[in-house]
């Protein structure tokens, strides 16, 4: 098997992770935290942000000001798979992203704003 294939099989292969991570504005110590089902997409947020299509307006034209070095993706929390049948990763998500928030916020952080989410099922 070539290294590439292997590679992509070493890939499908890893665990998904939910978690919640931050995007850090350095120079102006804003940060703009989300949460995400899969971690592995962090990398689609910052190719989209990198194209100017990023679904956050106010960070993406941070981001377009002033450039991918002013800033830092950082995990937060990776969540433990759910134990519990009933619950639903979705809620678990959005209360720690709400937890992880109100901490920051506590602490003097400055953040952007939230996305609305949508809250249907």
């Amino acid at each position: 098997m070539d290294r590439r294939k292997e590679l992509q099989e070493q890939y499908k292969e890893m665990p998904i992770q939910a978690g919640i991570y931050e995007v850090r504005n350095i120079p102006e110590q804003k940060v703009w935290v989300t949460s995400t089902p899969n971690l592995r997409t962090i990398n689609g947020s910052l190719f989209s942000l990198e194209l100017g299509s990023f679904i956050h307006r106010e960070l993406q034209a941070d981001w377009t000001r002033l450039g991918k070095d002013q800033f830092e993706v950082n995990v937060l929390e990776v969540l433990k798979p759910l134990e519990n049948p009933y619950e639903r990763m979705k809620d678990k998500l959005q209360e720690k992203e709400e937890e992880w928030t109100e901490r920051l916020r506590s602490e003097g952080v400055h953040l952007y704003l939230p996305l609305q989410k949508n809250t249907s099922v």
